[in-house]
């Protein structure tokens, strides 16, 4: 295959992967910040001072959000297909920089292929790209200008214009979720390019290297000056919050993220393998490049595991290397897949058959376990079980035949089936029959034109975005309305001295879980209960 062939195969995946039935899965507690503020921006104008149910949101900065309202405004707000394109598009924007970064470390386009195809079927990277959240704006932007970085380092010319590129997409991932790639990914970077490839010629290089941190500060840090000197009270609040979050909330012990290959989902047997110096030093023709990618990923994960805050999602930037780390197993399969040793084939076997089983028990499987539920999606149940059993057939003939060149392109075939074709059936698991939208609040007649209100922070993100407006939010019963008829919305009791002061009236419980209260999957906070109030 030539060059335009990888780029067309790789904009198949993709469009396979990240663009079909984006509103399936409901909006998650990350999403509905952001879509929130996206909405305030539009709605009030809040573009600069950032807003979160008309409080300020400085938390993060604004630029996935900025894309977001755009996007937002074009589709409009209730529609998750177009609230999710940024974050679509960023992912996409990730995957072939990821390429052409690949080409130039690896020096072959066909291990950058096979690298980035695993990339892009990844499961956090599939997870985070088909959802609205910071992350993956973050870790694209960095990627490129990670790319630009190796291109100046690589050259004994002062190259100005990939340090300037680099500066300006430092910048831009800054601005979309401030130090986090430059931690994750860029310094794990810079620490396995000194370790193996040295920076040659550097002095030679420091005036460009001003300019792009020039360049990088004037782009990422004058959104959070300009707020620090406006609204210096609430940046000081929110910057000793996050702070102290970092040190005491989700904490865990140093070894957490040691199971991060699994991160990589179907790729998880082969990442495992690829991440066993001693088995894949007798394997890799250009060891150097391959100490690269290992230290690159290894890296990624320490520094990680230093924050006493972990949470699976900030494993995102480390599948970056990972999956380049991986493609030096996997090329390794195709190009000596008449010569490996049983150990090789064993391994390979297990790897693929186990991805051919899934193919193959699939359509029974889904039918056991869905029967009678089935109805509305025989055509998605039908083309699903149709790929992929055939596809698990096809693995399991081409492993007796040792073509392991063809089960890797048919694993990627599968995984892109499951999204095309089988990703509607999701919603069989809905099975919540009091759901109701609090986007309904204002159909309620009494709800007409009443002022709302919530009580401390008892109205969950998911909440107020499905809601659709803002919601007053009060600390104490005496900042309720003396007069008049009001609306209170809250998951929790009623604080007594309301109660004392206030007749009630209940009117109807929102529910936005997709599941049925009593399983793992349903949350308290996406529930609320509608009062109608009026002082005694």
């Amino acid at each position: 295959m030539n060059n335009r062939s990888y780029l067309l195969a790789i904009g198949l995946v993709c469009l396979a992967i990240f663009f079909p039935h984006l509103s399936v899965v409901e909006v998650n507690i990350m999403e509905a910040r952001n879509f929130i503020t996206a909405r305030e921006m539009l709605d009030y104008g809040n573009w600069i001072h950032t807003t979160m149910n008309l409080e300020p949101r400085y938390e993060k900065p604004p630029l996935p959000t900025w894309m977001t309202a755009v996007s937002g405004a074009i589709f409009g707000m209730k529609n998750l297909f177009g609230l999710r394109l940024p974050a679509v598009l960023s992912v996409v924007f990730l995957i072939f920089t990821f390429y052409y970064l690949s080409i130039q470390i690896l020096q072959d386009k066909k291990q950058a292929f096979i690298g980035t195809l695993i990339l892009a079927t990844s499961f956090y990277i599939i997870f985070s790209g088909r959802n609205g959240q910071w992350d993956i704006f973050a870790h694209a932007f960095m990627v490129f200008a990670i790319f630009q970085l190796f291109k100046a380092f690589e050259t004994d010319e002062n190259a100005w214009k990939n340090w300037l590129l680099a500066g300006i997409f430092l910048g831009l991932s800054f601005m979309s979720k401030g130090p986090v790639s430059l931690f994750a990914l860029l310094l794990p970077f810079l620490i396995a390019y000194g370790f193996v490839f040295k920076y040659k010629n550097f002095s030679n290089k420091i005036k460009p290297l001003v300019a792009c941190l020039i360049i990088f500060a004037i782009v990422g840090f004058t959104w959070g000056a300009y707020i620090y000197l406006t609204d210096t009270s609430s940046a000081e609040y929110i910057a000793d919050k996050e702070t102290m979050a970092w040190s005491n909330r989700s904490v865990k012990p140093f070894y957490h993220y040691w199971s991060f290959f699994t991160q990589s989902g179907a790729w998880t047997f082969f990442s495992f393998l690829a991440l066993l110096y001693p088995f894949m030093i007798k394997r890799v023709e250009n060891k150097k490049l391959y100490k690269f990618s290992l230290l690159w990923t290894l890296s990624a994960v320490v520094l990680l595991s230093l924050i006493p805050e972990k949470k699976e999602r900030y494993l995102l930037p480390v599948l970056i290397p990972l999956a380049m780390n991986t493609s030096f197993y996997m090329n390794y399969l195709m190009t000596k897949s008449k010569e490996l040793i049983k150990t090789d084939v064993y391994l390979a076997n297990f790897g693929f058959g186990l991805i051919g089983i899934i193919g193959l028990v699939f359509p029974f499987g889904v039918y056991l376990f869905f029967e009678g539920q089935l109805s509305p999606y025989w055509l998605a149940y039908f083309l699903s079980s149709a790929a992929l059993f055939t596809l698990g057939v096809l693995i399991f003939i081409w492993l007796s035949k040792k073509a392991f060149e063809k089960c890797f392109y048919g694993m990627i075939l599968l995984l892109c089936s499951i999204i095309l074709f089988a990703f509607p059936m999701a919603e069989l698991t809905y099975d919540n029959d009091k759901f109701l939208s609090a986007a309904t609040i204002r159909e309620i007649p009494e709800m007409k034109d009443l002022e709302l209100f919530t009580i401390n922070r008892v109205l969950s993100p998911e909440m107020i975005f499905d809601l659709g407006e803002p919601v007053q939010r009060i600390k104490l019963a005496e900042e309720l309305p003396n007069k008049g008829r009001f609306a209170l919305m809250t998951y929790e009791s009623i604080p007594e001295e309301i109660q004392q002061n206030f007749n009630m009236e209940f009117i109807v419980q929102f529910d936005i879980n997709n599941l049925k209260e009593g399983k793992s999957g349903h949350k308290p906070r996406k529930t609320s209960k509608l009062f109608i109030l009026e002082k005694k």
